[in-house]
């Protein structure tokens, strides 16, 4: 190719790029207030884990209305996968946002705030989007709807994947993440080369941040089972108190990280969040039953964690006569940006955000996007949300009834997805 055509080439390819990003931006403008009310919609109706019936009916009606190629339901429960080929020949990337909320009574004051209830364990319990997956269900569709209007413009195709049951499966049924690569999502999804999702966070509205390598924590939900010997609760001495042996066992468990462990290697969490035993003060039961999580970023200290609680549970019940079982009922890896993929799709971050984009630190909390980053690269990044004017330290977190979304950091979110789909697919996105 000569001097004249290589320009002439170039002049095109840039005329045409002007005009795709154009169209994005008018398109991102006039979905942002139908994001902010899906958003509303499906805050004031959520669903918990693997009960997202109308959530997920209400994106497979979107994704149809929009025309895409394949639209998959019922994947992994309630999961839906869309599939939106380009008019030009390419690779294939996923984009995944879950759809499941929490057993969290809200205390927010919206005028969309939820009184919803569902079943958990067998209890009738408050539900709530504390987690912000109703920011992620809305942003995803936003960014289908934008897609789907350059999908002329597209050199491939994109997945996306609408995932149930984020927060884990309500014992003992299957979900989520893993579930869905069990339902041979990755071949549905067309064989995607990498996957994208994002996260809301306390943090400045709009603002991007990332970590290389190991992002979230991997975590391990477990149970153990104190048995004892139930009698009056005048005479212990007849019995032995599980009550009693659970108490101590607590205390044991967290010299685990405190003192069993190298805290150099990896950091680690252990954490009981549940204790049940009892039906009255005056009779000492026969059984207590805990439920807690262990998070780490090393599969090393993993396995010296899971050693040593079976060791502690075990000895510390057979010293007061009473047994004790351990097991783990959920797990979920560490999850983890791959550096290459991270250094490649910067550029689409920077470009994507009205604020600095921030290198994060290591988050403690745990994400199932984790099973998919194990199959095929995947970025995984967070959106702050913060309303405007409230301090930072002040901030609610995850998972709190107080927790909130400034509607204003959708569009970032939108547009952050649009952009590192079309930079992946058109080879725009580079290192430099």
């Amino acid at each position: 190719m000569n001097a004249i055509a290589r320009f002439i080439s170039i002049a095109v390819l840039g005329a045409a790029t002007s005009a795709v990003a154009q169209t994005v931006d008018e398109a991102i403008a006039d979905v942002t207030d139908q994001v902010i009310e899906w958003r509303h919609h499906i805050h004031q109706h959520p669903e918990l884990s693997n009960r997202e019936f109308e959530t997920a009916k209400m994106v497979a009606t979107h994704l149809r209305d929009l025309g895409f190629d394949e639209v998959y339901t019922e994947v992994a429960h309630t999961g839906v996968v869309g599939v939106l080929r380009g008019a030009k020949p390419g690779p294939t990337v996923a984009l995944r946002a879950d759809m499941d909320a929490l057993p969290v009574k809200e205390m927010t004051g919206l005028p969309f705030a939820s009184t919803a209830t569902g079943e958990y364990l067998g209890e009738t319990v408050p539900v709530m989007h504390a987690c912000g997956h109703d920011a992620h269900v809305s942003m995803l569709m936003g960014a289908a709807t934008v897609l789907a209007a350059v999908r002329e413009d597209i050199a491939g195709t994109v997945a996306f994947v609408f995932q149930p049951a984020e927060e884990g499966p309500p014992p003992p049924e299957d979900g989520g993440a893993r579930m869905m690569l069990a339902e041979d999502l990755l071949a549905k999804a067309h064989d995607p080369e990498a996957i994208f999702g994002l996260h809301v966070m306390p943090g400045p509205a709009g603002e991007l941040s990332y970590k290389s390598r190991g992002t979230m924590a991997a975590a391990d939900m477990i149970k153990i089972t104190v048995n004892g010997v139930q009698t009056h609760g005048s005479s212990p001495w007849l019995g032995v108190d599980p009550i009693v042996v659970s108490a101590q066992l607590i205390n044991a468990l967290q010299s685990i990280p405190s003192r069993q462990l190298d805290v150099t290697v990896a950091p680690s969490v252990l954490t009981i969040g549940k204790i049940n035993g009892g039906l009255r003060g005056n009779i000492i039961p026969d059984k207590v039953e805990m439920q807690g999580t262990l998070r780490n970023f090393d599969d090393g200290v993993r396995d010296q964690m899971l050693q040593r609680i079976e060791r502690t549970v075990h000895d510390v019940a057979h010293s007061f006569g009473a047994t004790a079982t351990f097991e783990i009922e959920h797990s979920v890896p560490v999850t983890w940006n791959d550096p290459e993929l991270l250094n490649r799709m910067l550029p689409s971050l920077t470009r994507s955000s009205p604020l600095p984009v921030k290198e994060s630190r290591a988050i403690m909390a745990a994400e199932d996007f984790s099973y998919y980053q194990k199959q095929i690269p995947g970025l995984f990044v967070f959106l702050g949300v913060n309303p405007d004017g409230l301090d930072p330290a002040k901030a609610p977190s995850n998972h709190s009834p107080y927790f909130l979304v400034n509607d204003a950091a959708l569009e970032t979110g939108v547009r952050s997805l649009v952009n590192l789909t079309l930079d992946y697919l058109n080879g725009e996105a580079t290192d430099s």
